[in-house]
């Protein structure tokens, strides 16, 4: 699959980068392997991928079934509030 980074996702892997020691490759090996997919607002879907205590969560949205792109990413320590079972 393609993925397409939007600026505003690539200026938060930036500031995430040195804090889960992720790059933009195990981003995408995230995306194409999550933990978790659900639905997100305005026709997205968010990848949600427990990681380091809490969860990551990447909003994207398909382009076509070979391509998506990703609006931003964003860890967070609430895994209860988003996980869905």
């Amino acid at each position: 699959m393609k993925i397409i980074w939007t600026k505003h996702a690539e200026q938060r892997l930036k500031e995430w980068e040195s804090k889960l020691h992720l790059g933009k490759e195990d981003i995408e090996n995230i995306l194409n392997n999550p933990h978790q997919v659900v639905s997100g607002d305005l026709d997205a879907f968010v990848v949600q991928h427990k990681l380091n205590g809490g969860l990551l969560r990447i909003p994207f949205k398909y382009i076509d079934k070979n391509i998506s792109i990703i609006l931003t990413l964003y860890w967070t320590s609430k895994i209860d509030k988003y996980w869905r079972n």
